[in-house]
């Protein structure tokens, strides 16, 4: 008769977990015990401890790097929820230090970052002292997969992209437009393809934006690029640029109706994936805290409006 197997006893270290996080973020071993300030031989003794004390290999070593197995990847995964979870957990008690009860993790895209979110947030935090909010703006991909890996509680995405796993419900109708130099009263408004616009001098945000990121994919699907004349910070200073006549952008619609004037023709574009709907998204097993729930609450309510 085979014995039974003996449980292990070990406890892993959270600052194991930290550093094997780093590894695989950086791609190498090197890199990733710099990121932590440790030494090479530190880091490696402690991942070989690891994956000793686990009975699994954790990491594939090449002359490449090094990338996850699929223990790893498992591994990964938890690490994620306790780094997150340990996060959480100093942010609150520094909150209750100054009187303040949560903080809620809000991942969106550019449109909800400049256009859908400010007033809504102000007005929530305004009737919430005891709450904060800790708002990023990521692409939408990017922030579905920060959802999935739990790092924030509420996510507002765009539906291009597959949200299998969350509970996602319309939070508004969005649309992107072509903002170009001319005398708007005279120009004519008829839809054009973005592929019309690959050919003449953009004005964008930064390379790490949302929509960015979405322009540069789209501009790929035609084996195009984009060529920037120059990139800022927000969409204000986008439009003012166009207005000046240095190129061309694709902006939210709400955008262009806010900020456009005389020097500014508004076009729509006739691609499909230029008309979205921005989803409202919550991880599917994890419930939220309070400030978190009464926030989605309210941006629930909000929808559509």
């Amino acid at each position: 008769m085979t014995p039974p197997r003996a449980v292990p006893t070990y406890r892993v270290d959270p600052f194991d977990l930290r550093l094997f996080a780093a590894v695989v973020e950086q791609g190498s071993i090197t890199a990733g015990a710099r990121h932590i300030h440790l030494s090479l031989a530190a880091a490696s003794t402690r991942l070989q401890q690891l994956e000793h004390a686990l009975g699994a290999t954790l990491l594939r070593r090449s002359k490449q790097g090094v990338r996850p197995t699929d223990a790893g990847r498992t591994l990964l995964l938890h690490a994620a929820r306790l780094q997150r979870g340990m996060e959480a957990l100093h942010a609150d008690m520094a909150a209750h230090a100054h009187g303040v009860r949560s903080t809620v993790r809000v991942l969106c895209n550019t449109a909800a970052m400049t256009e859908h979110l400010p007033a809504l947030l102000g007005r929530f935090l305004v009737e919430h002292p005891d709450i904060d909010v800790d708002l990023r703006e990521l692409s939408s991909l990017d922030a579905l997969f920060s959802m999935r890996q739990e790092q924030a509680d509420i996510g507002i995405v765009s539906d291009h992209v597959g949200t299998d796993g969350l509970n996602t419900r319309l939070f508004r109708e969005d649309r992107l437009v072509a903002v170009l130099p001319g005398e708007g009263a005279r120009a004519a408004r008829r839809p054009l393809p973005f592929v019309d616009l690959l050919d003449r001098p953009f004005v964008g945000l930064p390379v790490e934006s949302g929509l960015s990121r979405l322009l540069h994919d789209q501009a790929l699907q035609h084996g195009r690029g984009l060529h920037h004349r120059v990139r800022v910070r927000g969409l204000d200073a986008v439009m003012q640029l166009v207005g000046e006549g240095v190129g061309v952008a694709v902006v939210p619609q709400a955008t262009a109706l806010r900020l456009a004037g005389e020097r500014v023709v508004m076009r729509p574009l006739s691609d499909a994936w230029a008309t979205r709907r921005l989803l409202l998204c919550t991880a599917g097993d994890a419930p939220l805290g309070a400030g978190a729930a009464a926030l989605h609450a309210f941006l629930a309510e909000q929808g559509g409006a």
